[in-house]
């Protein structure tokens, strides 16, 4: 894992260097620039060595030095790729570095090349005759790059910490994308906190041409629900059956690795899943590490099965056990370093979790994407009920139901009963277009009309999620969520969070679940044999049963979440409540502050993700008054 920068027009090596700088975090092992006085195209690059540790240090060229590569990921498929490129008559330079395989297949395939491609990537190239700047990003993201195109001058970067450091871009906060924020809990793609500096969406490519300094952004890729026309006559048997071959194959990939490797474990169905097929592929199941980490409060650890888990497959397993006072004290400067605003909590576990494996291992795969592939959430069990009460119900009866139910009393506990039927509730209160966005973001669109002091456009706030719901070819609900959950808030929610937790500790984590090839299978299994008679990933779980214990495959899903309710309510989080008094109402704060504390409502969706906002904001020296 890596971080890259670089840009063309004006700007300096002093800008340069400050920008690699910036993400020393994600290449602490080297740092190295290239600089094309013709063309004054200036790249960085900052190197944490997993592959090829001799040969593939960046920025790399070819031997003729028209291409120039600076790139931050893993291919996965690269000697598969090496090997046809050199039957094609291209001559390799390294031993095995999957960077200088990206060189020789543009030269070959051109914009193309990733399509070719199994791994998570953003790269940027430079190509000297065609006088272009072609920039990749992975099918789901799962590798962030920013970029913009401003005083003449356009630039790009794997975070915007590093981007905003350039001495030519402006970067003032976004009133549309703030109120984005509090309505999903992350900056969707292609949008980010600052006007006029954007993400490259997962499955795009950018072209940007010196001459005309213009870009283009094409997608290449998408993912598209297409079930299988042909059901086989015993689907559990035959599709468990490719499903384990997929994994096992997606894991094995995945634990190539010039430096020390170790796998996530949470004792869940996917983290358990991985561990086991990554246990068969070494040589012995003890040559394994595995890490965890638990809190003190019971509702919130999973400690009991991650050791089971390991106890299972035989692992070197390591488990922290973390308290409140340990892990609140971090909060400032984890909030501090992120690169942008995004109020998932479970990113604090996913630093601590990071940061004790940084001190065993480089490399550490994780089971992300099972839960959006499979229909793996608590709302897919949702769907059913929430359709025929959205029948049945008429809107006066549903608001007096929901003041009703206003008045059961306030659980902090992890996905309490209270919390779930509010949530519900809250959603059903608007389209079904809007269920998914609205059951998991902060507020809802009315209260983000009364924190902003202004009414909202609902079609433009939750504009990604109906693009979305109204792209899918299928009518059913589950599809339509699954739509959500895979191109929305895996890369802009899920993904980002692993991302910047582990890159501050300098570790890379990889994602088995989001193969391709296991990917291009998944997508094509019909959503009845995903969600099945209240049954989340039930085709997953039953092609499992031969691989793992069904206390494991079977048990009730906790999630990564911490006790972010009862935190909510000490001095710590009090004295942080009001802020930003001419943008966002201060009576707002104040009210779903008390309310919070009074143990009136459960505001603690909203109140972390403005707590996160401010010290980020104070961390960036911004002022959103």
């Amino acid at each position: 894992m890596c971080g890259i920068a670089g840009f063309t027009g004006s700007g300096s090596h002093d800008d340069l260097k400050a920008m690699t700088a910036a993400m020393a975090h994600r290449g602490p092992d080297a740092e190295a620039f290239f600089y094309a006085r013709d063309s004054s195209v200036y790249l960085g690059h900052r190197r944490l060595s997993i592959i090829d540790l001799r040969d593939g240090a960046q920025p790399m060229s070819t031997a003729d030095n028209n291409f120039v590569i600076v790139f931050n990921g893993e291919i996965y498929n690269h000697a598969a790729l090496r090997k046809e490129l050199e039957n094609r008559g291209h001559r390799f330079i390294s031993h095995h570095s999957d960077t200088e395989v990206l060189l020789h297949g543009y030269s070959e395939w051109g914009r193309l090349l990733p399509e070719k491609l199994n791994g998570m990537w953003a790269f940027a190239l430079y190509d000297k005759k065609a006088k272009q700047i072609f920039i990749s990003r992975d099918r789901f993201g799962k590798k962030p790059l920013y970029f913009t195109l401003q005083n003449k001058t356009f630039a790009f970067a794997s975070e915007l910490s590093a981007l905003t450091i350039h001495s030519r871009v402006n970067a003032s906060i976004s009133p549309a994308m703030l109120k984005k924020y509090f309505a999903y809990g992350y900056i969707p793609a292609p949008g980010s906190i600052y006007e006029r500096i954007y993400k490259l969406a997962g499955g795009c490519s950018l072209i940007y041409d010196l001459d005309s300094e213009t870009y283009e952004v094409k997608k290449y890729w998408d993912f598209k629900i297409e079930p299988f026309d042909r059901i086989p006559s015993n689907p559990i048997e035959e599709w468990g059956e490719q499903l384990r071959e997929l994994i096992s194959r997606a894991v094995k990939r995945r634990l190539i690795s010039d430096v020390p490797l170790g796998v996530f474990l949470s004792g869940g169905i996917d983290s358990s899943c991985v561990t086991a097929y990554a246990a068969k592929a070494m040589d012995a199941p003890s040559a394994l590490k595995t890490f965890s980490i638990s809190f003190e409060e019971k509702s919130f650890d999973e400690s009991e099965f991650s050791n089971k888990a390991a106890r299972f497959v035989g692992t070197d397993h390591y488990n922290e056990v973390l308290s409140m006072e340990r892990s609140m004290s971090l909060l400032p400067d984890i909030a501090g370093k992120l690169d942008e605003p995004m109020g998932d909590s479970s990113i604090l576990p996913t630093y601590l979790l990071s940061r004790i494996t940084r001190k065993h291992v480089t490399v550490a795969l994780g089971g992300d994407g099972a839960d959006e592939l499979f229909a793996g959430y608590d709302p897919f069990r949702a769907l059913k009920y929430a359709k025929l009460y959205n029948s049945v119900i008429p809107r006066p009866v549903h608001m007096g139901i929901c003041m009703l139910c206003s008045r059961l009393p306030v659980s902090h506990r992890n996905m309490s009963l209270d919390f779930k039927i509010k949530r519900t509730l809250r959603g059903l209160s608007y389209d079904k277009k809007l269920w998914n966005p609205v059951w998991l973001g902060p507020l809802s669109p009315d209260e983000i009309s009364e924190l902003f002091h202004e009414p909202v456009d609902i079609e433009e706030l939750y504009s990604e999620a109906i693009n979305l719901w109204d792209q899918c070819q299928s009518t059913s609900l589950i599809d339509q969520t699954l739509q959500f959950y895979t191109r929305l808030y895996l890369q802009d929610d899920i993904l980002t969070k692993v991302d910047r937790a582990s890159m501050m500790n300098s570790l890379e984590v990889r994602a088995p679940f989001l193969d391709i090839e296991l990917v291009d299978f998944v997508r094509k299994i019909p959503c009845t044999f995903k969600f099945r008679n209240g049954q989340t990933k039930y085709i997953l779980k039953k092609a499992l049963e031969p691989v793992l214990p069904r206390e494991i495959l079977y048990r009730s899903k906790k999630g990564f979440g911490i006790p972010v309710g009862r935190w909510l309510k000490q001095p710590f989080f009090k004295h942080k409540s009001v802020r930003y008094q001419n943008i966002l109402s201060a009576d707002f704060i104040q009210k779903h502050m008390q309310e919070h504390i009074s143990d009136k409502n459960d505001n603690r969706a909203f109140l972390w993700n403005h707590w996160l906002l401010s010290e980020w904001s104070q961390g960036k020296g911004f002022s959103l008054s």
